[in-house]
């Protein structure tokens, strides 16, 4: 089947939108029907990494990346999910449903943790996890695009700390609560105050 969701597409689509702004409505509605899904979006951060390339080089960081992905694919696509791209040490993911992408990120969790007992602590690797929920653009399921992709990306990257799996309002609306234990934060990040849900790790 012919992948409709080409890069080609959409920069049609965003030069038609940029020439005729009066048209800007239409357009994006083109664009959310071609690209447009309602998923989980999953982002995972590596801890700790700028320090280990820093103090073992850049060499030492492209094997640990290399581990690292052959860990998280097989994690991920085990709760249904695919991923879409891994940007140096992040991995960005989405899911059909919310519960499959915190399953993928506690199980993940673990699989860094087990792997780390076999090797020495300079090959140390801990995730830190950004969940979002909502209407997303995937684009030749290459790249991905929207406001939970990118509040996702804030926790996991900028605000979840070693091992931490942080939800958006919108994704902790998705959840079964009687699964896990959450904790309410209110965090700040890049001049946005946001509501954030932590799984207690007590609940695991």
């Amino acid at each position: 089947m012919i992948n409709k969701r080409t890069k080609e597409k959409m920069a049609k689509f965003l030069q038609e939108r940029n020439e005729h702004p009066e048209r800007a409505a239409e357009i994006d509605a083109r664009i959310k029907g071609v690209f447009g899904e309602t998923l989980a979006v999953f982002v995972m951060d590596m801890s700790g990494f700028s320090r280990q390339t820093l103090r073992h080089g850049i060499t030492h960081f492209l094997a640990q990346i290399h581990r690292m992905h052959a860990i998280a694919t097989p994690v991920v696509e085990s709760h249904g999910g695919e991923v879409i791209k891994y940007e140096a040490d992040n991995v960005f993911a989405v899911l059909p449903e919310v519960e499959q992408a915190v399953d993928a990120a506690i199980e993940l969790d673990r699989g860094l943790e087990l792997a780390n007992t076999m090797l020495p602590d300079e090959y140390d690797m801990h995730g830190e996890f950004g969940i979002g929920y909502g209407e997303i653009l995937v684009v030749e399921n290459e790249d991905i695009y929207g406001s939970e992709v990118n509040l996702a990306s804030k926790l996991g990257e900028d605000l979840a700390q070693r091992g931490e799996i942080l939800l958006t309002e919108s994704a902790f609306a998705r959840v079964d609560q009687s699964r896990h234990e959450y904790e309410r934060l209110l965090m700040s990040v890049s001049g946005l105050e946001l509501i954030v849900h932590k799984v207690k790790k007590g609940s695991l």
